[in-house]
């Protein structure tokens, strides 16, 4: 029995290999109908379109997310903030202390437990924030363009269910 040849940077085409076209262009074969390689690929250009909108305040996903959550919460713990957002404590850690270092955040030493502080945002990042948000809101534009307003919406509401 001959082996079969190999399809490695081949795609099928009537059940036969073929090498990718011209432009280069190579086939996902089944990826095309996974979830999760689509969501994947969507989060990749969202955190794209999300840096390359805020660079000039030099602010990231995860720590707009983090100042937006002391904001609305201000005296919420390391702890508190880690296990609402899903993020490790040490990444949290690193992370505070990267925003405490540009003074916007602040961590106060709990009075109950040493261990524990509360974080809050310091004047200065109370209005870092204002202005985040409204760069967060232009990204948000780039969305509704990239997908249209009534896509953003639903894909809202079907992602609500991982909250």
């Amino acid at each position: 029995m001959k082996n079969p040849v190999p399809t490695v940077g081949k795609r099928r085409e009537n059940g036969k290999a073929r090498r990718p076209d011209r432009d280069g262009e190579i086939g996902l074969d089944g990826l095309v109908g996974h979830a999760g390689y689509a969501v994947r690929r969507f989060q990749i250009w969202i955190f794209q379109d999300f840096i390359r909108t805020l660079a000039a305040v030099d602010i990231k996903p995860t720590q707009y997310s983090v100042m937006t959550v002391i904001g609305a919460n201000p005296g919420m713990t390391q702890m508190a903030v880690a296990k609402r957002l899903g993020i490790e404590r040490a990444r949290l850690v690193h992370l505070l202390d990267s925003l405490e270092a540009r003074n916007l955040v602040k961590r106060v030493p709990s009075r109950t437990d040493r261990r524990s502080h509360a974080l809050h945002l310091t004047p200065s990042g109370q209005a870092s924030l204002r202005q985040f948000k409204m760069l967060a809101a232009e990204h948000e534009r780039h969305v509704d363009e990239k997908i249209g307003p009534e896509n953003r919406r639903r894909l809202l509401e079907i992602l609500s269910a991982f909250h």
